[in-house]
Protein backbone atom coordinates (compact mmCIF):
# COMPACT_ATOMS: atom_id res chain seq x y z
CA UNK A 1 0.00 0.00 0.00
CA UNK A 2 0.93 3.48 -0.87
CA UNK A 3 2.00 5.62 2.19
CA UNK A 4 0.21 8.72 0.57
CA UNK A 5 -3.42 6.55 0.72
CA UNK A 6 -2.67 5.89 4.83
CA UNK A 7 -2.16 9.42 5.32
CA UNK A 8 -5.38 9.97 4.22
CA UNK A 9 -7.64 9.87 6.92
CA UNK A 10 -8.94 11.75 10.33
CA UNK A 11 -7.37 8.80 12.77
CA UNK A 12 -3.71 8.89 14.15
CA UNK A 13 -0.94 7.11 11.80
CA UNK A 14 1.77 6.33 13.83
CA UNK A 15 4.85 4.75 12.33
CA UNK A 16 7.97 3.91 13.35
CA UNK A 17 12.13 4.14 11.71
CA UNK A 18 14.34 1.28 11.78
CA UNK A 19 18.30 0.99 10.29
CA UNK A 20 20.20 -1.78 9.37
CA UNK A 21 22.96 -3.09 10.92
CA UNK A 22 26.84 -2.30 9.62
CA UNK A 23 27.83 -3.84 6.52
CA UNK A 24 29.44 -7.26 7.41
CA UNK A 25 27.42 -7.79 10.11
CA UNK A 26 24.63 -10.35 10.81
CA UNK A 27 20.45 -9.31 9.97
CA UNK A 28 19.77 -11.36 13.21
CA UNK A 29 19.29 -8.60 15.12
CA UNK A 30 17.65 -5.85 13.14
CA UNK A 31 14.99 -9.19 12.23
CA UNK A 32 14.16 -9.43 15.69
CA UNK A 33 13.53 -5.47 16.16
CA UNK A 34 11.14 -5.94 13.41
CA UNK A 35 9.34 -8.89 14.74
CA UNK A 36 8.93 -7.09 18.20
CA UNK A 37 7.91 -3.31 16.63
CA UNK A 38 5.40 -5.10 14.42
CA UNK A 39 3.85 -6.38 17.85
CA UNK A 40 2.67 -2.58 18.49
CA UNK A 41 1.01 -2.20 14.55
CA UNK A 42 3.09 0.32 13.37
CA UNK A 43 0.70 2.22 9.94
CA UNK A 44 4.47 1.66 7.78
CA UNK A 45 8.18 0.88 8.40
CA UNK A 46 10.53 2.82 7.51
CA UNK A 47 14.25 1.84 6.85
CA UNK A 48 16.78 4.13 6.29
CA UNK A 49 19.76 3.99 3.99
CA UNK A 50 23.67 3.10 4.62
CA UNK A 51 26.10 6.56 4.67
CA UNK A 52 26.50 7.39 1.03
CA UNK A 53 24.51 4.58 -0.15
CA UNK A 54 26.78 2.27 1.12
CA UNK A 55 24.32 -0.45 3.02
CA UNK A 56 21.75 0.22 0.33
CA UNK A 57 21.26 -3.88 -0.41
CA UNK A 58 20.60 -4.58 3.36
CA UNK A 59 17.97 -1.45 2.95
CA UNK A 60 16.22 -3.79 0.38
CA UNK A 61 16.01 -6.72 2.20
CA UNK A 62 14.97 -5.30 5.40
CA UNK A 63 12.03 -3.66 3.42
CA UNK A 64 10.88 -6.75 2.02
CA UNK A 65 10.85 -8.51 4.68
CA UNK A 66 8.51 -6.24 6.73
CA UNK A 67 6.35 -6.18 3.96
CA UNK A 68 6.72 -10.12 2.97
CA UNK A 69 6.31 -11.25 6.73
CA UNK A 70 4.22 -8.86 9.16
CA UNK A 71 2.23 -7.02 5.73
CA UNK A 72 3.22 -3.66 7.02
CA UNK A 73 4.19 -1.22 4.14
CA UNK A 74 7.72 -0.45 4.01
CA UNK A 75 9.37 3.31 3.63
CA UNK A 76 12.47 2.71 1.90
CA UNK A 77 14.99 5.36 2.55
CA UNK A 78 17.27 6.67 -0.60
CA UNK A 79 19.99 9.06 -1.13
CA UNK A 80 21.77 10.77 -3.90
CA UNK A 81 25.05 12.29 -2.86
CA UNK A 82 26.90 10.00 -4.19
CA UNK A 83 25.31 8.49 -7.08
CA UNK A 84 25.20 8.21 -10.43
CA UNK A 85 22.40 7.74 -12.91
CA UNK A 86 23.08 3.93 -13.07
CA UNK A 87 23.72 3.42 -9.27
CA UNK A 88 19.65 4.79 -8.77
CA UNK A 89 18.50 2.99 -12.07
CA UNK A 90 19.91 0.09 -10.09
CA UNK A 91 18.67 0.89 -6.58
CA UNK A 92 15.40 1.83 -8.21
CA UNK A 93 15.22 -2.02 -9.80
CA UNK A 94 15.73 -3.54 -6.82
CA UNK A 95 12.93 -2.10 -5.15
CA UNK A 96 10.45 -2.52 -7.87
CA UNK A 97 11.86 -6.06 -8.36
CA UNK A 98 10.97 -7.08 -4.21
CA UNK A 99 7.81 -4.68 -4.49
CA UNK A 100 8.83 -1.44 -2.52
CA UNK A 101 7.02 1.14 -3.99
CA UNK A 102 7.34 3.96 -1.32
CA UNK A 103 11.01 5.46 -1.18
CA UNK A 104 11.93 8.45 1.10
CA UNK A 105 14.15 10.46 -1.32
CA UNK A 106 16.92 12.53 0.54
CA UNK A 107 20.56 14.18 -0.43
CA UNK A 108 22.25 12.34 2.46
CA UNK A 109 25.31 13.62 4.71
CA UNK A 110 28.20 14.70 2.99
CA UNK A 111 31.09 12.53 3.27
CA UNK A 112 34.13 14.00 5.52
CA UNK A 113 36.39 13.87 2.35
CA UNK A 114 33.92 15.23 -0.55
CA UNK A 115 34.71 19.15 -1.59
CA UNK A 116 30.95 20.43 -1.19
CA UNK A 117 31.83 22.34 -4.13
CA UNK A 118 32.79 19.37 -6.65
CA UNK A 119 30.54 18.89 -9.43
CA UNK A 120 28.48 15.93 -9.07
CA UNK A 121 25.34 14.54 -10.58
CA UNK A 122 22.76 14.98 -8.23
CA UNK A 123 23.37 17.90 -5.55
CA UNK A 124 19.76 18.44 -4.48
CA UNK A 125 17.10 15.77 -2.92
CA UNK A 126 14.65 17.30 -5.64
CA UNK A 127 16.80 16.09 -8.37
CA UNK A 128 16.10 12.78 -6.97
CA UNK A 129 12.80 13.05 -6.55
CA UNK A 130 12.67 14.06 -10.14
CA UNK A 131 14.34 10.98 -11.75
CA UNK A 132 11.99 8.41 -8.89
CA UNK A 133 9.17 10.45 -10.52
CA UNK A 134 10.02 9.69 -14.13
CA UNK A 135 11.19 5.93 -13.49
CA UNK A 136 8.35 4.17 -11.98
CA UNK A 137 5.46 4.43 -9.97
CA UNK A 138 6.60 5.12 -6.79
CA UNK A 139 4.87 7.03 -3.70
CA UNK A 140 7.46 9.97 -2.50
CA UNK A 141 8.45 10.82 0.37
CA UNK A 142 10.83 13.50 1.70
CA UNK A 143 12.55 14.97 4.25
CA UNK A 144 11.74 18.60 5.94
CA UNK A 145 13.34 20.90 8.49
CA UNK A 146 10.97 22.75 11.29
CA UNK A 147 13.40 24.64 12.71
CA UNK A 148 15.02 25.18 8.86
CA UNK A 149 17.98 23.13 7.55
CA UNK A 150 21.17 23.62 9.21
CA UNK A 151 22.92 24.25 5.70
CA UNK A 152 20.73 26.99 4.63
CA UNK A 153 20.95 30.44 6.09
CA UNK A 154 17.04 31.58 5.99
CA UNK A 155 13.92 29.80 6.83
CA UNK A 156 12.61 31.43 4.12
CA UNK A 157 14.91 30.26 1.36
CA UNK A 158 14.28 26.60 3.23
CA UNK A 159 11.04 26.70 2.69
CA UNK A 160 11.28 27.26 -1.03
CA UNK A 161 13.36 24.26 -1.28
CA UNK A 162 10.63 22.39 0.20
CA UNK A 163 8.04 24.53 -2.38
CA UNK A 164 10.84 22.62 -5.45
CA UNK A 165 11.08 19.25 -3.85
CA UNK A 166 6.52 19.40 -4.05
CA UNK A 167 6.73 20.31 -7.54
CA UNK A 168 9.16 17.73 -8.55
CA UNK A 169 6.68 15.28 -7.34
CA UNK A 170 6.89 14.56 -3.51
CA UNK A 171 3.97 12.92 -2.09
CA UNK A 172 4.58 13.77 1.35
CA UNK A 173 6.89 15.02 3.84
CA UNK A 174 9.01 13.72 7.51
CA UNK A 175 10.33 16.50 9.72
CA UNK A 176 13.27 16.50 11.81
CA UNK A 177 13.32 15.89 15.41
CA UNK A 178 11.98 18.38 17.34
CA UNK A 179 10.99 19.03 20.98
CA UNK A 180 9.02 21.99 20.88
CA UNK A 181 5.53 21.49 19.28
CA UNK A 182 5.22 24.96 18.54
CA UNK A 183 8.22 24.78 16.09
CA UNK A 184 5.74 22.48 14.12
CA UNK A 185 2.86 24.44 14.38
CA UNK A 186 4.52 27.93 13.31
CA UNK A 187 6.02 25.47 10.23
CA UNK A 188 2.85 24.45 9.29
CA UNK A 189 1.74 27.95 9.26
CA UNK A 190 4.53 28.81 6.90
CA UNK A 191 4.49 25.93 4.66
CA UNK A 192 0.57 26.60 3.70
CA UNK A 193 1.74 30.38 2.88
CA UNK A 194 3.85 29.02 0.59
CA UNK A 195 1.05 26.42 -1.02
CA UNK A 196 2.75 23.65 0.45
CA UNK A 197 -0.76 20.89 1.01
CA UNK A 198 0.70 17.53 1.02
CA UNK A 199 0.64 15.86 4.31
CA UNK A 200 3.56 16.03 6.62
CA UNK A 201 4.44 13.99 9.46
CA UNK A 202 5.83 14.83 12.53
CA UNK A 203 8.89 13.39 13.52
CA UNK A 204 9.63 12.36 17.01
CA UNK A 205 12.84 11.25 18.71
CA UNK A 206 12.35 9.70 22.31
CA UNK A 207 15.10 10.46 24.21
CA UNK A 208 16.02 7.98 26.44
CA UNK A 209 19.89 8.62 27.47
CA UNK A 210 21.71 11.13 28.22
CA UNK A 211 23.92 10.81 25.75
CA UNK A 212 21.78 11.05 22.64
CA UNK A 213 21.99 14.93 23.38
CA UNK A 214 25.38 16.10 22.13
CA UNK A 215 24.57 14.29 19.18
CA UNK A 216 21.45 15.26 18.52
CA UNK A 217 22.84 18.79 18.97
CA UNK A 218 26.42 18.36 16.89
CA UNK A 219 24.02 17.19 13.68
CA UNK A 220 21.29 19.33 14.09
CA UNK A 221 20.56 22.11 15.95
CA UNK A 222 17.75 21.20 17.94
CA UNK A 223 16.35 23.50 19.89
CA UNK A 224 15.93 21.94 23.69
CA UNK A 225 13.35 23.80 25.40
CA UNK A 226 13.55 24.23 29.40
CA UNK A 227 11.56 21.96 30.16
CA UNK A 228 13.42 19.23 28.61
CA UNK A 229 16.49 20.45 29.70
CA UNK A 230 15.22 20.10 33.35
CA UNK A 231 14.50 16.56 32.57
CA UNK A 232 17.75 15.64 31.54
CA UNK A 233 19.39 17.46 33.97
CA UNK A 234 17.20 15.27 36.56
CA UNK A 235 17.59 11.92 35.54
CA UNK A 236 20.84 11.62 33.17
CA UNK A 237 22.57 9.99 35.93
CA UNK A 238 19.70 7.50 36.79
CA UNK A 239 19.07 5.41 33.31
CA UNK A 240 15.71 3.60 34.42
CA UNK A 241 14.88 7.04 35.64
CA UNK A 242 15.82 8.59 32.64
CA UNK A 243 13.77 6.20 30.19
CA UNK A 244 11.04 6.29 31.56
CA UNK A 245 10.64 10.16 32.02
CA UNK A 246 11.81 10.69 28.21
CA UNK A 247 9.24 7.70 27.22
CA UNK A 248 6.84 9.87 29.03
CA UNK A 249 8.02 13.20 27.60
CA UNK A 250 7.49 11.54 23.97
CA UNK A 251 3.77 10.66 25.00
CA UNK A 252 2.74 14.09 26.03
CA UNK A 253 4.58 15.58 23.04
CA UNK A 254 2.67 13.09 20.89
CA UNK A 255 -0.72 13.92 22.85
CA UNK A 256 -0.61 17.21 22.53
CA UNK A 257 0.06 16.84 18.62
CA UNK A 258 -2.88 14.96 18.09
CA UNK A 259 -5.12 16.82 19.87
CA UNK A 260 -4.13 19.87 17.79
CA UNK A 261 -4.96 17.77 14.92
CA UNK A 262 -1.79 16.60 14.05
CA UNK A 263 -2.59 12.93 13.48
CA UNK A 264 0.54 11.71 11.03
CA UNK A 265 2.99 11.04 13.62
CA UNK A 266 6.77 8.79 12.94
CA UNK A 267 8.78 7.54 16.10
CA UNK A 268 12.65 7.51 15.37
CA UNK A 269 13.29 4.15 17.49
CA UNK A 270 17.14 3.99 17.13
CA UNK A 271 16.24 -0.06 16.67
CA UNK A 272 14.84 0.08 20.32
CA UNK A 273 11.15 -1.64 20.09
CA UNK A 274 10.36 -1.48 23.65
CA UNK A 275 10.72 1.98 23.87
CA UNK A 276 7.68 2.20 20.82
CA UNK A 277 6.06 -0.53 22.86
CA UNK A 278 5.88 1.53 25.69
CA UNK A 279 4.58 4.83 23.96
CA UNK A 280 2.20 2.94 21.88
CA UNK A 281 1.14 1.10 24.97
CA UNK A 282 0.44 4.76 26.84
CA UNK A 283 -1.30 5.61 23.48
CA UNK A 284 -3.27 2.39 22.97
CA UNK A 285 -6.99 3.95 23.65
CA UNK A 286 -5.92 7.77 21.68
CA UNK A 287 -4.86 5.89 19.10
CA UNK A 288 -8.01 3.39 18.63
CA UNK A 289 -10.30 6.63 19.15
Amino acid sequence: MKIATLLNTDKPCVSCEIFPPKPGASLDRVTQVVDDLAKSKPKFISVTYGASGSNSNRTVEIAADIQNRHHIPALAHMTCVCADDQKIEETLKAYKENGIENILALRGDLPQDMDPTAPRPYRYAYQLIEKIKATGDFCIGAACYPEGHVECARKEDDIDHLKQKVDSGCDFMTTQMFFNNDILYHFLYRTLAKGIDIPVIAGIMPVTNAAQIGRIISLSGTYLPPRFKSMVEKFEHNPEAMMQAGIAYTTEQIIDLICNGINRIHIYTMNKPEIAAAIFSNLSSILED
